[in-house]
């Protein structure tokens, strides 16, 4: 039996992301709302559950890149949290870009394939987030520790806070609403 690439759904999913990525990037720029969710992680969640931790790693890794590119091109205070091609950025920056993406598409997969049911897809889209947000700040804070000043208090005030929430149900949302038609598609 011959292994079926899944470069096209790689394509597929990597172009949404882009399209979301450019339209939060404009939608939470130009308008003045509280919370300014990420939704990029999405696609990545939603890929990983349906095509595997592979395909999942990969988004996530091209996730890491779109953040990389991002804050290489657009300068802002943080930028060199995730660059380390910009001043104060360093190898640490690559690694806060990169790995915790790639977990992204590695924690549903197998949060889903342990649950297998909608409340295993609830959960998929939450670990998911939640990959995101954990990594990406404990990241910082233990390989930027000036950004924190070692306070373990004021990191986990950042990682409750109400823009990760946000995300962390939307993630949820989205996944137990958007799988079960993928997978009716895909079959």
């Amino acid at each position: 039996m011959r292994k079926q690439s899944n470069i096209a759904q790689i394509a597929i999913f990597f172009a949404v992301m882009l399209v979301l990525h450019l339209l939060s990037s404009v939608i939470f720029n130009l308008l003045p709302v509280p919370i300014k969710p990420t939704i990029i992680h999405i696609p990545v969640i939603i890929a990983s559950i349906l095509y595997g931790p592979k395909v999942g790693a990969v988004l996530g890794f091209l996730m890491g890149i779109i953040s990389l590119v991002t804050n290489t091109v657009v300068l802002l205070p943080t930028s060199y949290l995730f660059s380390p091609f910009v001043p104060n950025g360093n190898f640490s920056s690559l690694l806060i870009a990169l790995v915790p993406r790639i977990l992204i598409g590695l924690a549903p997969y197998y949060v889903y394939t342990f649950m297998k049911n909608k409340l295993g897809l609830i959960l998929a889209g939450a670990a998911g987030s939640a990959a995101n947000t954990v990594f990406v700040l404990g990241g910082i804070f233990f390989l930027f520790s000036n950004v924190y000043q070692g306070n373990i208090q004021a990191l986990l005030a950042v990682v409750l806070s109400a823009n990760s929430i946000a995300e962390l149900i939307i993630s949820a949302i989205l996944t137990v609403s958007i799988v079960p038609s993928l997978e009716k598609i895909k079959k």
